[in-house]
């Protein structure tokens, strides 16, 4: 069987391209099913492969293969920082969702054959692909494919830095960029959970969104009160964990400031060193490419580190916990860890350079979902 596969290459001549492939699937193994896959959304994490941080308003419209691609201008340095994907095509799409149309001989890929299914594993932006019966979590009656399309990255996500605070004994979360669909989330588990967190946005109308969503601490960093209200509400919670899609620039070293500052508050005894209360920093984004600023004067018991869903799953949480979650995320994609969607295009449009401009670009509201119909 043919599908139509969304791929991603780097060449060594300077261009990054994404084009349409026709390639064989294969039948599914005995703990294989084979999906019809009818929508994936397009996440960060995809547009990472698709073109890195290049600025996709630049894309240059071209053919391959008899279907749209595009085309970028890939700077020397990322030639370097990538050498090792060079001249390979990589398929694109982590997570979506379909009807299983074949099914190998096992029990547990038997159950699932002829249910609508929600899938991780990659290769998604195709028409079909065959997948081991462990990575699809069958989707409720009442559960649209569509809604079921981001049944994992993002919810797995924010439901990860919960279990990661509770694991760590965190008693509060500080979230950047709060007012994604991940941000969201992340903001209704805590309520549910009752997690204080403090929610940074870079807007009134995003503080006013995730207000009106029940948020307790939202603070807006274009305002001139920014310090004093991060200040204020790390005092309140007691938050020495936090959560940064933005990576470069100097927040990360605010936060770690302003922790700092909190936990001396809370501190005794004075020491030279600092307070020896924790304090931890996971970048998880790339939001801004530049370097990750740090000044380092919040004494010594800190941590900046990566957080990303797949390691902090295999090594971290264990399969109990992660079923667990898993569980939890089915049973509440229509509320908790509900996605809504700025935009949908068809497959074979999806590298149609307007749309490309569209989904590219890093802005809260943004969610393009690809359909397959």
């Amino acid at each position: 069987m043919k599908s139509l596969q969304l791929q991603s290459c780097l060449h060594d001549s300077g261009k990054i391209e994404c084009a349409f492939f026709e390639v064989d699937i294969p039948e599914p193994g005995s703990d294989e099913v084979m999906i019809q896959v009818q929508a994936a959304p397009i996440n960060p994490s995809d547009l990472g492969l698709m073109f890195g941080v290049l600025d996709t308003d630049a894309v240059e419209q071209g053919e391959r293969n008899g279907y749209p691609s595009v085309t970028l201008a890939a700077p020397e340095p990322m030639l370097r920082a990538m050498v090792s994907r060079l001249n390979q095509w990589l398929p694109v799409g982590n997570e979506g969702a379909g009807t299983v149309v074949a099914a190998g001989n096992s029990d547990a890929a038997q159950a699932l054959m002829g249910k609508r299914v929600g899938v991780f594993g990659g290769e998604l932006f195709a028409n079909y692909r065959v997948l081991p019966a462990m990575q699809c979590l069958p989707l409720p009656d009442d559960v649209s494919v569509e809604e079921g399309a981001s049944c994992f990255v993002n919810p797995m996500t924010a439901l990860g830095f919960v279990e990661t605070a509770k694991m760590e004994g965190h008693k509060a979360i500080i979230h950047a960029a709060a007012a994604s669909n991940l941000g969201q989330m992340l903001n209704r588990i805590c309520l549910e959970d009752g997690v204080p967190l403090v929610n940074i946005v870079r807007s009134q109308k995003q503080a006013d969104l995730l207000t009106s969503q029940g948020a307790t601490y939202v603070l807006d960093s274009s305002q001139a009160s920014f310090s004093q209200d991060l200040s204020a509400a790390i005092e309140a919670t007691g938050a020495t964990l936090a959560f940064d899609p933005i990576g470069g620039g100097t927040l990360s070293n605010q936060l770690f400031g302003a922790m700092e500052a909190a936990a001396q508050k809370r501190m005794t005894t004075w020491s030279r060193y600092g307070s020896d209360e924790h304090k931890q920093v996971y970048i998880y984004g790339m939001l801004d490419p530049s370097p990750t600023t740090l000044t380092r004067g919040y004494g010594f018991s800190w941590s900046l580190s990566g957080w990303l869903l797949f390691p902090f799953l295999q090594r971290r949480a264990g399969l109990e916990r992660m079923i667990a979650m898993q569980q939890r995320v089915v049973a509440g994609l229509k509320t908790t860890f509900a996605s809504e969607y700025s935009d949908k295009v068809a497959l074979t449009h999806a590298l149609d350079s307007e749309a490309v401009k569209l989904y590219g670009k890093k802005a809260t509201g943004q969610k393009t979902l690809i359909v397959m119909g």
